[in-house]
């Protein structure tokens, strides 16, 4: 901290003239973010006669919400007010802001209706700002933009605010118009506005907005590449993610100084890799960070987990408990994926059972529908079934059809029935179970009870989804569609895969039993129905 000698000075001096140095240390904290020098100050204040000073409690207040706990900033602004003590605005503002932080919205309206009440506070632009922010930040965007509306002033903190809330509660085209109309845009608007895109599954536009962003010679900060690296592993395009990687490079983060921000871009372009299927990548970025945290582990267990490399995650795990870092659900989630995996039963019952015991997590919804799996794989239907019906919430329709697949897999038609029913009471007009039942009734040659099913489904209005799938060639995306015959080079196509087809059964191919049933000519035409072409532009390059 900042002005030590002082601070001993102080601690040890009982006789001060005035609190002008407690003043001049408090505002060394706030520059300085110590939370240490804080506390301390906070316990010599309290012994000496100037505890009760407005400007002193007021500064404290500001070095708990910028410093943290944003918690004790709340219950020192409530003693004050128990004190009788008049808080300024720039500390009202501090606690508008802690309440932000935690989003406790009951608190934030308790302060704004003591603002509106006084005509000082009213029109003041920092405190005004503060409670946009908090409106936003709680997803009450109604409640911000009707302060916002009223304000007499507004700056680029408060026009910020509102594309920051607009993206975050998805009306991201409502943020963008605001972004248009910012009179002065910062960066820190560009990336409330990139978020917004990436967050709500527009990841082409957070693209297009990064190009427009190099364009104007904005300068992007970690959290625009982190925005950017997502919204590549969202489409995982590693064409893309290389290109926003070198971007990253050229801004100099090279992950070798240990800074926060290098860690967070880090982490992202480790999830980017893995999300895009490229483990070595992956693998190399992490071994080049100095530092890692939490989340650095954990993109690397989850990724290799999902990139069916489940003994690599497991020994990963283990190197994260030897470095002292503690696991945290996500890591537990991949630590049980990679067991399914790799068909590793008695390690993942281990691993599950040492979250609450070892680490003191309990299991929530995900971590049971990994363990379903892993015992539906292993072919222990019947305790994956126990395991279900003992979970302490109500099991919800993936970890049911987790259940059911394993039964198709192992052919257990009465246990399917059963699994069948319990998801159609959870969702009726799923049409996923209909068809895994089907297909099983189908492979064990019932074809009565197959006409049974899809009658119901009609009888019900229950439309199975059409398949789908895409490629991408010379930067356009071509999508087909089951029973869709509109692409216009549906001959080549269906010629191609009619030579495929007659190579596959010479080489010895034979179709499952569930499509060896009668279909009428159109149906049979549906086994190559690959025609739709959605006519999407090119896709632009990073930068």
């Amino acid at each position: 901290m900042a002005n030590r000698g002082l601070l001993k000075q102080i601690v040890g001096d009982f006789s001060l003239p005035d609190s002008s140095p407690f003043a001049k240390l408090l505002d060394s904290c706030i520059r300085s973010k110590s939370l240490h020098g804080v506390h301390r100050l906070h316990a010599r204040i309290i012994k000496s006669p100037f505890a009760s000073e407005t400007f002193i409690l007021n500064s404290l207040i500001t070095c708990y919400e910028q410093n943290g706990p944003s918690t004790a900033a709340i219950q020192f602004f409530l003693r004050m007010m128990e004190s009788g003590i008049q808080p300024d605005e720039l500390t009202l503002a501090s606690v508008v802001s802690a309440c932000a932080t935690l989003s406790a919205i009951k608190e934030g309206q308790q302060i704004h209706a003591r603002v509106v009440k006084c005509d000082k506070l009213r029109d003041d632009l920092v405190l005004c700002n503060a409670l946009v922010d908090m409106y936003a930040k709680c997803n009450r965007i109604e409640d911000a933009r009707c302060v916002f509306d009223r304000m007499q002033v507004r700056n680029v903190v408060s026009e910020t605010s509102m594309v920051s809330g607009y993206a975050k509660a998805a009306s991201v085209e409502t943020a963008r118009f605001m972004f248009t109309k910012m009179t002065h845009r910062n960066i820190v608007s560009w990336n409330a506005l990139i978020a917004g895109y990436t967050q709500n599954g527009e990841n082409e536009e957070a693209l297009r907005l990064f190009c427009l962003l190099k364009r104007e010679s904005i300068c992007p900060t970690h959290y625009t590449f982190g925005n950017l690296l997502n919204a590549c592993a969202n489409l995982a395009d590693l064409q893309l993610g290389r290109q926003a990687h070198a971007h990253v490079l050229k801004h100099g983060f090279r992950f070798q100084f240990g800074e926060e921000s290098d860690i967070f871009v880090g982490n992202s372009l480790v999830d980017m890799y893995m999300k895009c299927g490229s483990v070595e990548d992956g693998n190399r970025v992490f071994k080049n960070m100095l530092d890692r945290d939490w989340v650095s582990w954990n993109a690397m267990i989850v990724g290799y987990a999902q990139n069916g490399h489940g003994n690599k995650a497991l020994e990963l795990f283990k190197n994260m408990l030897a470095s002292g870092e503690k696991p945290d659900h996500v890591t537990m989630i991949g630590v049980l994926s990679a067991c399914s995996h790799a068909g590793l039963v008695e390690e993942g019952r281990h691993h599950f059972s040492s979250m609450s015991m070892d680490y003191g997590l309990l299991p929530l919804k995900d971590h049971y529908t990994c363990m379903v799996d892993l015992l539906g794989r292993a072919g222990c239907l019947n305790e994956a079934k126990n395991l279900i019906e003992t979970m302490p919430m109500k099991p919800d329709a993936v970890v049911w059809g987790s259940l059911l697949g394993a039964c198709k897999i192992h052919r257990d038609i009465s246990l399917g029935k059963y699994v069948a029913e319990k998801l159609l009471e959870i969702d009726p007009s799923n049409s996923g179970p209909y068809v895994l039942l089907s297909n099983m009734y189908a492979e064990l040659g019932k074809w009565g009870d197959v006409v049974r099913v899809r009658k119901l489904m009609r009888k019900r209005g229950v439309i199975k989804q059409p398949g789908c799938s895409w490629i991408e060639i010379q930067g356009h995306v071509n999508v087909f569609m089951v029973k869709d015959k509109r692409h216009a080079q549906k001959k080549e196509i269906y010629s191609v895969l009619n030579a495929l087809m007659k190579q596959m059964k010479r080489a010895g191919y034979l179709p499952d039993a569930c499509d060896q049933e009668p279909y009428d000519e159109e149906e049979s035409e549906s086994e190559f129905a690959i025609s739709y072409q959605m006519n999407l532009p090119p896709r632009a390059a990073v930068g």
